[in-house]
C-alpha cells in the first residue's frame, strides 16, 4: 500500500483506486449571501424542493428543518432524504450537500441555491 502522504493526493489516490465510484458529491459554498433569506425558514422549505427537481432527482418523506446552536453558530440545518442519497444545507454563510448515487449536474445546484439565497458560489466535486 502507498504511503498514507501518497494517498492524500487526488492524483495519486485516483492512481491506487481500484474500484468504481459509487456516487459523486457536490459541495457548494456561497459567499455573500442574503443572510435575511438564509434566516428564513420558508426560502430554506422552497429550496430543498427546487434543487431536487433541478438535478433530476425524487424526495422520501418529509423535509426536516431545524434551527440551533449558540451565538454566531446558531442556525438552520435542513435534511431531505432523495432515493439516491441527500441534500444538507447548513447556515453560516451557506453550505449545501449534494450527494447521490446516480450522477447529476452540480452546476444546476449552485444556480438553484444561488437564486434562493444569493451571493457567488465555489463548487467542488468528489467521487466516492
Amino acid at each position: 500500500m502507498p504511503p498514507l502522504d501518497t494517498l492524500a493526493t487526488g492524483a495519486a489516490h485516483r492512481a491506487v483506486r481500484s474500484y468504481a465510484p459509487w456516487g459523486m458529491l457536490a459541495a457548494i459554498d456561497l459567499h455573500g449571501c442574503d443572510c435575511a433569506r438564509l434566516a428564513d425558514p420558508d426560502t430554506i422549505r422552497r429550496f430543498v424542493p427546487a434543487v431536487i427537481a433541478a438535478i433530476g432527482m425524487r424526495a422520501h418523506g418529509p423535509l426536516h428543518l431545524e434551527r440551533f446552536g449558540h451565538d454566531e453558530l446558531e442556525g438552520w440545518s435542513a435534511m431531505q432524504f432523495i432515493e439516491t442519497s441527500s441534500v444538507t444545507e447548513v447556515w453560516g454563510r451557506c453550505f449545501v450537500d449534494v450527494f447521490s448515487c446516480r450522477p447529476f449536474e452540480p452546476n444546476a445546484a449552485a444556480a438553484i441555491a444561488q437564486e434562493h439565497f444569493g451571493g457567488t458560489s465555489d463548487v467542488t466535486v468528489l467521487e466516492r
